[in-house]
């Protein structure tokens, strides 16, 4: 059940007036937003920690509103993460209200600005898919591990082994999808999807990026949009366009459409993991499995 945001505040008041923080056999209990969130932190915090994740797999955290049930998690959170930079649009009324009483970190908005892309789109105006240049996310189990050190002292040994541990993972990651990327040529590496939400990845790994929908799911690609870019597929000879998992793909098949009315081909190469990961259990879950199948997906499909 969706909840209008002025009950939700009125809830939070109520809360925050009658009750005391709980506990829960002594670990940190922890609330993040987005799933790829929710995966850093439970590898930081291990089993030191009771995590719980608001949005599940493919949920588009753009459009996400809160529950009545998600505002009972955030009151009862020792410390709340998530992304900030306005990607969670829809909830930036609550955070702002948990944030005089509860530990509430914004993480995107810890990165030095001067290198973030700007954005007119948000109010934050900058691009928020920060995700998607690996150093950020390290940047991000950092800060996620200062932030348990800080909270829970006597297990700050364990987080900081964990913490080292996955941002080893990540430097093999990074290594790893450049080596992949290498073996396309640089004049195909033009990416285009359902939105703009891949900025970050083409700026660090070497890829024009051309969303349809512009850089939030919450505005609407327009006939001039798919005209416009259908002549530049045509122009660039781009063999593939790609669809999101947390998107509806009646937009990427509206372009295919209007390039093969054209009569230029071009198919439809897969379709990318970009606000949300994969299935709880499955490879594309977690962060490292999600942006190894979006790099061998983008590759393939670019040859």
């Amino acid at each position: 059940m969706k909840v209008n945001k002025f009950i939700i505040l009125s809830i939070l008041g109520l809360f925050f007036s009658c009750k005391n923080a709980s506990e829960d056999n002594g670990k940190l209990k922890i609330v993040t937003t987005t799933t790829m969130l929710t995966d850093l932190v439970s590898e930081i915090g291990g089993e030191n920690i009771s995590l719980q994740g608001l949005m599940g797999a493919g949920v588009d955290p753009h459009l996400y509103k809160a529950s009545e049930g998600d505002v009972t998690k955030l009151y009862e959170a020792d410390i709340i993460f998530y992304s900030g930079l306005h990607l969670e649009g829809k909830l930036v009324d609550i955070f702002e209200k948990m944030e005089r009483k509860k530990n509430t970190v914004s993480l995107g908005d810890k990165l030095p600005k001067n290198e973030l892309i700007p954005s007119e789109y948000f109010a934050s105006n900058y691009d928020p898919h920060v995700w998607f240049n690996i150093q950020f996310f390290k940047q991000f189990a950092q800060l996620v591990t200062d932030e348990f050190s800080k909270a829970d002292p006597a297990n700050a040994e364990s987080y900081s082994e964990n913490n080292k541990k996955y941002q080893q993972k990540l430097d093999a990651l990074e290594a790893e999808i450049k080596s992949t990327i290498a073996t396309l040529p640089e004049e195909k590496r033009i990416l285009v999807t359902a939105h703009d939400a891949f900025n970050y990845f083409g700026k660090a790994y070497g890829f024009q990026v051309v969303g349809l929908q512009g850089i939030s799911t919450a505005t609407e690609a327009g006939v001039k949009d798919v005209q416009n870019l259908s002549e530049f597929i045509i122009k660039n000879n781009i063999k593939a366009i790609f669809v999101e998992s947390s998107v509806p793909r009646r937009t990427i098949e509206a372009l295919q459409q209007a390039v093969l009315s054209k009569n230029h081909n071009v198919e439809i190469g897969g379709s990318l993991y970009s606000d949300a990961l994969g299935d709880s259990g499955t490879e594309e879950g977690t962060y490292i499995g999600m942006f190894k199948y979006n790099v061998n997906t983008i590759v393939n499909a670019l040859k």
